[in-house]
């Protein structure tokens, strides 16, 4: 009967973490209403618009948020916190079933490398670039110059 009800608390303590996960856009998520920012990573803004390979704009910022869920998606994640930003988010170091989710969005090309340098980081960037892949196949604005030219 003890057996039954830890395996009923786990069940019950899994399924409240999955449902208190967002992704907020590409380096940002929050896991139980704690916000957080990846650290080394920089992606695209959620409204952000980026040239492909023929010189077309697509949503480049939407396109790194799902491939942020997808890397996320029904799978256990955690994050250890480096430190805090000026906003207050924890900048963290954050795992999907073990793989490191900021290497893999500088991996597939959805982010850039940003105020870091982690040796694993740069390599990742720069294969997604030669490889010409996620914001590398064509033309796009740096999220952080983005960002400012935005500003009100």
């Amino acid at each position: 009967m003890k057996l039954l009800y830890f395996v009923m608390m786990l069940l019950v303590a899994f399924g409240a973490a999955a449902k208190e996960l967002k992704v907020t856009d590409g380096d940002s998520l929050v896991i139980n209403n704690r916000r957080i920012r990846l650290q080394g990573i920089d992606a695209p803004e959620y409204h952000q618009t980026c040239g492909d390979a023929k010189g077309f704009d697509y949503p480049c910022g939407q396109k790194a948020l799902e491939f942020m869920q997808h890397l996320v998606s029904h799978k256990k994640v955690s994050c250890k916190k480096i430190a805090k930003d000026i906003y207050k988010r924890d900048l963290s170091e954050c795992y999907a079933d073990g793989k490191n989710i900021n290497l893999q969005m500088l991996e597939a090309g959805w982010a850039v490398v940003y105020r870091s340098d982690n040796k694993d980081y740069l390599e990742a960037q720069a294969k997604a670039k030669k490889a010409k892949i996620g914001l590398w196949q064509g033309k796009f604005m740096k999220p952080e110059l983005y960002r400012i030219l935005m500003k009100p």
